[in-house]
């Protein structure tokens, strides 16, 4: 069975104060209210790993993720932060690819590739992320466009290796616009992506494959969009920094 996760990505926000009160306000709710056995993951900047680490503690279903790592084991790379340091930090979950270090650092798959690697190597789930922009949507071009990514990226791992990872689809023209792909857009896109990793991997991996959905997912939204068939959760960025507003989504399942 499909694990069914919800990841919030704080993206470049919150400083140490901020990022103490809203993790404990999440772990207090947890506690109480995570009765369906959602993963849930909070991918903190650097900075907040240890401290985020520790105010998770042994909360049942709350893991701690990073929002990137470096491609490179060790060396002098200054201002990277390998996988293995993250895992000694308590880290559990990485975010790989996401579409801003792919549009602002420029990020290759080939880049992404090795970083993919370097997580499962060290035992961290990547959360591998995928998606389109505006204009390959608008040109119907979309599910070849998202497919290529993952070919290129991902289908050098072993079905083993396929199996440990999880998918993000982000509709990058939903991501802090307001706008939202449909809860039929993203299954469809969802479905689309099952099949080619079938394509490649066979059924069986597909089908116990988690994919997310990553675009303005709100507590209004995340119910309908979750209650599609091939939907296993969400990448939620803006409404993770609101304690409430990110237990609700965790709660739509």
């Amino acid at each position: 069975m499909r694990k069914k996760i919800v990841a919030g990505n704080w993206k470049m926000n919150l400083n140490f104060e901020d990022g103490q009160k809203l993790t404990s306000e999440i772990v207090n709710i947890l506690k109480d209210e995570n009765d369906k056995k959602v993963t849930v993951v909070l991918n903190p900047p650097f900075v907040h790993l240890y401290p985020v680490k520790k105010l998770i503690g042994d909360t049942p279903n709350l893991f701690l993720g990073s929002q990137n790592c470096s491609d490179k084991s060790s060396g002098a790379y200054t201002g990277e932060v390998s996988a293995a340091m993250l895992v000694s930090f308590g880290a559990e979950y990485v975010i790989i690819g996401h579409s801003e270090r792919r549009e602002y650092f420029k990020e290759s798959n080939q880049l992404l590739t090795a970083k993919t690697r370097q997580a499962l190597e060290n035992g961290l789930i990547p959360i591998f992320c995928c998606g389109e922009p505006l204009d390959i949507r608008e040109a119907g071009t979309h599910e070849a466009y998202v497919k290529a990514q993952l070919t290129e990226s991902l289908f050098g791992f072993t079905e083993e290796e396929i199996s440990k990872v999880v998918i993000a689809y982000e509709p990058i023209w939903a991501i802090g616009t307001g706008k939202t792909a449909s809860s039929e857009q993203a299954q469809e896109m969802h479905a689309a992506l099952r099949n080619h990793f079938a394509s490649k991997y066979g059924q069986n991996v597909a089908d116990n494959l988690s994919i997310l959905y990553g675009g303005s997912c709100n507590p209004g939204n995340a119910k309908e969009i979750f209650s599609k068939a091939d939907v296993d959760g969400g990448l939620i960025g803006g409404a993770s920094l609101k304690s409430r507003d990110f237990v609700e989504i965790v709660k739509s399942f």
